[in-house]
């Protein structure tokens, strides 16, 4: 086995990461694994003694800054609620259907278009339907069984999935008119602070790469990548800009930093989700100052929690 992985990837820092990716390192305390899995990203030691970066005070925060709230935010069902009472119901996309099983399903009560989705993870195990006769009900189960199964939390060791109840949920289906798809909007917010966000396109095509472009809370193009490369066209500036960085304010007030998510649908805004790692921390800038700018817009808490 392990001579197959050397012929197929070219470097100790791959073969690694995909053991790690594997459960090969799932009894490593978290410490040691993210310790390990950032030098092997990052080609250096991570200092949690005096954290700079971005990357760096995400691996911080993952470790001390552990609220009981956190899990309720992450949690992609139960964050409808703490999210309504904040800033209202009109900007919630409405719950279908709940479910702790895929068998539970009947896809013959739910509309022509809808999502289904887990409520603790990151996309394993969503369906996007756009015309329910051409649904594989035997294959759209068996994924969503395979997402209850996935232990978010090992990943990354992203505390606050820890402990969110496995479910499945199914959502409303949106898309914009205007732009002929769902676009994210995803606010970079600092106690309270809007200072960055990006805008994700492209996500839900066949045949393009999900394309990032960053911009700063004045909407200015910023020049970096993270993740995923820009648009060929720079995305235009949503309607409903300036109502985002007010609930995107509202929603961060207290937190050190989060990542709060919106979609725009025909001039309305809808709320995504409350996302406490950007990708985990675990994803270079490029350039890498960029990793030192939004670094020094966290201000870690004094207590570790």
């Amino acid at each position: 086995m392990f001579d197959r992985i050397k012929r197929n990837f070219k470097s100790k820092e791959s073969i690694v990461l995909m053991l790690m990716a594997h459960g090969f390192f799932n009894r490593m305390s978290d410490e040691k694994y993210l310790r390990l899995k950032y030098k092997m990203i990052f080609g250096k030691e991570l200092n949690l003694n005096n954290p700079q970066t971005f990357s760096e005070k995400v691996q911080w925060l993952k470790l001390y800054d552990r609220r009981p709230e956190y899990t309720i935010m992450v949690d992609k069902y139960a964050v409808k609620a703490y999210v309504e009472k904040l800033i209202g119901k009109k900007y919630i996309i409405p719950t279908i259907g709940v479910w702790d099983n895929p068998d539970d399903i009947d896809f013959s009560t739910l509309p022509d278009r809808f999502v289904l989705k887990c409520n603790h993870n990151s996309g394993l195990g969503m369906f996007i339907c756009k015309d329910k006769k051409t649904i594989d009900e035997k294959k759209v189960r068996a994924d969503l069984a395979a997402g209850l199964k996935e232990n978010f939390f090992l990943r990354g060791r992203e505390w606050p999935y820890k402990n969110v109840p496995h479910k499945i949920i199914a959502e409303k289906y949106m898309e914009d008119r205007v732009t002929g798809e769902l676009r994210d909007y995803k606010f970079f917010c600092f106690n309270g602070e809007v200072k960055a966000l990006f805008i994700a396109s492209d996500r839900q095509s066949e045949d393009e790469e999900t394309k990032f472009d960053f911009f700063d809370a004045d909407y200015n193009h910023l020049p970096f990548t993270n993740g995923h490369p820009n648009a060929s066209i720079t995305p235009q500036k949503p309607i409903c800009f300036e109502e985002m960085k007010r609930l995107a304010s509202i929603l961060s007030k207290g937190i050190p930093q989060v990542r709060v998510d919106f979609y725009e649908v025909d001039g309305q805004v809808y709320f995504g989700e409350l996302t406490l790692s950007h990708w985990s921390g675990m994803t270079p800038f490029k350039p890498d100052k960029w990793d030192l700018v939004f670094g020094k817009w966290i201000t870690l808490p004094e207590k570790r929690v």
